[in-house]
């Protein structure tokens, strides 16, 4: 994608808005130091976010004896979004307000090879925001495992949803009446680390998942990489061993189909070290408890890994990878094998590479999805199309003038 100058600006405006949702009212000067952005740029942007009506100015704070600054908040009504984790078993939805902070979450069971499963999911969400609260809602955002051709379009393709072409996007902005925007799920958390996590000290960065399934969201000079059809970063599908299982895909001895969460308890299970009912959780408990079986499983998996990921490194050049994922609740056992691997596969320019594992949360994957739509506002290089410009007019029409008034 073209690198565009605007792309550090519009992630500052998301910023703003992210750190006085965290930390209440503050100053300009306050806000250009916290943010690493100079005074006169901070002055800009607080200019443009107070016209659009998200900000207002509040009382000064108190005076050392220079002049008192005035202090900014969030306006409260300035809008909020929904963001939704398609999986195959189940639908989490959550609420978030302007800053991206959660207000509610859901989860609810579905079946992705159902006849009915758009239908499901349209009524699902339907009740998920029927109960939410009366500020205006700006969109939609669907985070999905697989590629999809546009965030704006919503055509998915997805192995482990078993989708062909499935026009969600197209379904639920039809039923709902509301933008909607769709996106691979781990490009949606990348967006969010960009927006709102460690990835916004990084111009060049990589989002690692592990779970249900292997993936990565790919950061080059501040803008998360999509390649021509919606698929870059599935890395969960390089092959790695030719007389492995099959993947979902259809391929053999693809990574995600050996350390993806099946295929560790595919193991577990051939080894004896669970019972053929058992699942993740119980290789895991066992695991924590000190069954140095149960510990090699992760520990290999990491082996995979880590020596997979140095190729992926040596390829894009990151300035440091976060992993993400539910896979994380059991990464101490997983680093045994990942570190010396990673570490010894790599060029000893990169050996020093940071690696930083962030704490997951059951509904951090929709609430990645929920960042599309926080995002698109300051979308100046218009990924959102149609959807984004629907979404900028609702914050227009929608966000209250500033009175005073604010978190």
């Amino acid at each position: 994608m073209a690198i565009r100058s605007s792309s550090r600006t519009d992630v500052n405006r998301s910023a703003i808005l992210a750190h006085l949702g965290a930390q209440g009212p503050t100053s300009r000067a306050d806000l250009a130091r916290a943010l690493n952005v100079s005074p006169a740029l901070m002055t800009q942007l607080t200019k443009d976010l107070l016209s659009d009506g998200l900000l207002a100015e509040l009382d000064h704070s108190p005076s050392q004896g220079g002049r008192p600054a005035r202090m900014l908040g969030l306006v409260a009504t300035a809008g909020r979004a929904i963001g939704v984790k398609i999986a195959p078993d189940h639908v989490a939805f959550v609420e978030v307000g302007i800053a991206g902070g959660v207000l509610r979450s859901a989860s609810e069971p579905f079946d992705a090879a159902a006849s009915t499963m758009l239908n499901d999911v349209t009524e699902l969400l339907r009740r998920f925001i029927a109960g939410g609260g009366k500020t205006p809602l700006l969109g939609i955002g669907v985070g999905v495992p697989g590629s999809v051709d546009g965030q704006g379009s919503g055509l998915v393709d997805s192995a482990q949803l078993g989708w062909s072409q499935v026009p969600v996007g197209a379904t639920l902005r039809r039923e709902l009446e509301l933008p909607v925007l769709v996106e691979n799920n781990v490009n949606a958390l990348a967006m969010a680390e960009r927006l709102y996590g460690l990835g916004r000290q990084y111009e060049n960065f990589l989002v690692l998942t592990i779970g249900t399934g292997i993936g990565a969201g790919i950061v080059v000079d501040g803008v998360v990489l999509r390649g021509a059809s919606g698929g870059a970063g599935e890395i969960g599908h390089i092959p790695v061993d030719p007389n492995g299982p099959v993947c979902t895909c259809g391929n053999r001895g693809c990574l995600e189909a050996i350390i993806g969460q099946a295929g560790l308890v595919r193991t577990a299970r051939a080894r004896g070290i669970i019972g053929q009912q058992s699942g993740i959780d119980v290789l895991r408990s066992a695991a924590d408890a000190g069954d140095e079986a149960a510990a090699a499983v992760f520990s290999e998996a990491g082996h995979l890994l880590g020596r997979t990921l140095a190729g992926i490194v040596h390829t894009l050049d990151p300035e440091i990878v976060i992993v993400l994922g539910e896979g994380t609740a059991s990464w101490t056992h997983w680093s045994f094998g990942f570190e010396p691997s990673l570490r010894s596969s790599l060029i000893p320019s990169r050996r020093g590479l940071g690696v930083a594992v962030e704490s997951w949360q059951d509904d951090s994957w929709a609430q990645g999805a929920a960042s599309l739509v926080l995002a698109t506002p300051f979308d100046s290089d218009d990924i959102a199309g149609d959807q984004g410009r629907l979404v900028r007019e609702r914050l227009v029409e929608q966000a209250s003038p500033p009175q005073g008034g604010a978190e």
